[in-house]
């Protein structure tokens, strides 16, 4: 049943820095000074605008990016930054309030990463989720150690009789996730719980300084309600107004681009899919004629895919396109390449390039710009999520040589994929373009296990072309965050017209997902499944045996490499 909500009162002064039983936090403070030494802090000023930020501090989890989605869920921007930045870094974004995500690391350990002390000297408040929960106890005088029982998964939250801001409107009883071994022992003084589950005593608490740890995780959809938890700190802790739209990011964005390009022009890269298709006329709408956009065929799209790209782009955007066909240098760069990550490293070499060969005939070129998304950031690490773990490189982040001749600009890669597609529809970009599913950068390189020839691209753009002309014919291409066709380097026996073949492994991919951070395998209907193995058996030569992906994201990634 609901919990009950709160009876109107004088909230607590969240600004005050005071615990419960008036102990001066200033007290903790000393605590955490005499880990990472004095911090200059200086009261948090309103920059130009309306602007309010929500900063979350990454402590390596690969959940971090869900939770700045969760916030951008409520309008209201944030970014993620590493633990230990600065906080002559952070003033200048306008914090109304911090984050603190989780992390693989036992606060305990030598050197484990801990928050600075401006986080609580800044007076704002501040919830720590799982890692960043167990090390602002440890910080602030509590206790944590090694559970006696673990929790992963699955588990039921009893909220406490206590009264909170952040849990109010909440069910009594609630699943949500967890994913720990180590566990509060004691609390800090002033703090007091909110919420337990079986294993966990302390699964929330808070204090009254606005002050909040969580042990679960509310940005996973696992926590069903987790966007509550999300509204409630924002909104009504930070008193967010929630004002960040595509609208304000387009003038934001516009107003950066010409700041940073000034005199300077600028060459877009686009690859046909949604984010450079968004961040081209982004960037036309800062600098105008000081774009060039250029597209380059690097022969690893899908069938007849370059022509569609082109005719598309020059029927809704209104710009200087330069087509390049570099077919042949990309295949040659990929010549008896089998590891995933060196197609990823040399694609990548080859687009720069490429870019700066062309660029050199536009004349004097300053920048490079490109649709990065946040999910290419985290994925390859950058300076922005330096604690996390390094799944795979982007071509276009991890990808990138260390040297170039041009500086990016990357309008976009703070943005997940429906964040792009609502800027797009508020640029007046058609649907057929912001509903195109995400294509990787390597291309079709990625989804060749093994070596990538011209044979081999044949065949998979045969299967690959026969898979989405079933999903389309079925209606199902909108409700699929991806789909798509993987050539294996295994080859099977098999029997075709009485004859023994030995032919190659096709698999099928469908992926549901919100935002490319967790993904779920489509349970498409068996009819579809028996369509399309049926054709690319009988239409594609060399393949003979046609496979399901049914692995979801973890512990799997979207793509096979």
């Amino acid at each position: 049943m609901p919990r009950r909500k709160s009876s109107p009162e004088k909230k607590p002064d969240i600004y005050r820095v005071t615990t419960s039983d008036d102990i001066e936090v200033s007290t903790y403070l000393e605590l955490a000074k005499e880990l990472h030494g004095e911090q200059p802090v200086a009261e948090p000023k309103l920059p130009p605008g309306e602007r309010e930020t929500i900063v979350v501090l990454d402590f390596g989890s690969q959940y971090s990016m869900l939770i700045a989605r969760r916030v951008r869920e409520c309008q209201v921007y944030c970014e993620l930054v590493p633990y230990d930045t600065p906080w002559d870094k952070i003033a200048p974004l306008n914090p109304r309030g911090f984050i603190l995500s989780g992390g693989p690391a036992s606060v305990y350990d030598p050197g484990a990463p801990l928050p600075l002390p401006y986080i609580y000297e800044s007076h704002l408040p501040v919830m720590g989720i799982c890692h960043g929960m167990l090390a602002m106890a440890h910080h602030l005088g509590g206790r944590v150690d090694r559970g006696a029982k673990h929790e992963y998964g699955h588990t039921i939250l009893h909220l406490s009789d206590e009264e909170s801001p952040l849990l109010e409107g909440l069910p009594s009883s609630m699943p949500v996730w967890m994913s720990h071994g180590d566990q509060i022992t004691e609390l800090p003084p002033g703090f007091r719980t909110l919420a337990y589950s079986e294993n966990s005593p302390y699964a929330v608490v808070g204090n009254d300084a606005g002050i909040y740890g969580l042990q679960f995780h509310p940005e996973v959809v696992h926590t069903a309600d987790g966007k509550t938890i999300f509204q409630n700190f924002v909104l009504k802790i930070c008193g967010c107004k929630g004002n960040w739209t595509p609208a304000n990011f387009i003038s934001d964005s516009v107003d950066k681009i010409k700041d940073k390009v000034g005199d300077g022009r600028v060459v877009c890269a686009l690859s046909g899919g949604v984010d450079s298709a968004v961040a081209a006329p982004l960037i036309d709408r800062a600098i105008g004629n000081k774009l060039t956009c250029i597209f380059i065929n690097n022969g690893l799209l899908r069938r007849d895919e370059p022509e569609r790209v082109l005719n598309t782009f020059k029927r809704n955007l209104k710009m200087d396109i330069v087509y390049v066909d570099a077919t042949d240098r990309f295949l040659d760069r990929l010549k008896e390449v089998t590891d995933p990550e060196q197609k990823r490293l040399r694609v990548g070499n080859e687009f720069i390039s490429i870019f700066e060969e062309e660029a050199a005939k536009l004349g004097k070129i300053d920048f490079l710009a490109q649709g990065t998304l946040y999910p290419d950031v985290i994925e390859s690490t950058s300076p922005e999520t330096k604690a996390a773990v390094k799944i795979k490189s982007h071509h276009n982040v991890g990808g990138l040589p260390a040297r170039m001749n041009f500086t990016l600009i990357e309008p976009l890669r703070f943005l997940f994929k429906d964040e792009v597609r609502n800027v797009g529809l508020a640029l007046g970009l058609p649907e057929d373009m912001i509903w195109r599913q995400p294509f990787p950068g390597p291309g079709l390189s990625i989804r060749i296990i093994g070596e990538v020839t011209r044979e081999r691209l044949e065949i998979l753009r045969a299967g690959d072309w026969i898979l989405m002309n079933e999903i389309k014919n079925a209606k199902l291409y909108r409700q699929l965050w991806q789909s798509f066709a993987v050539l294996t380097d295994v080859r099977s026996v098999g029997v075709m017209g009485d004859y023994r073949t030995y032919g190659y492994l096709m698999a099928v991919r469908a992926i549901t997902s919100e935002d490319a951070m967790t993904a779920d395998w489509a349970r498409l209907p068996h009819d579809l499944l028996a369509r399309i193995s049926d054709r690319i058996i009988n239409e594609v030569p060399n393949v003979n045996r046609v496979v399901y992906d049914i692995t979801s994201k973890p512990p799997a990634t979207i793509e096979w490499e």
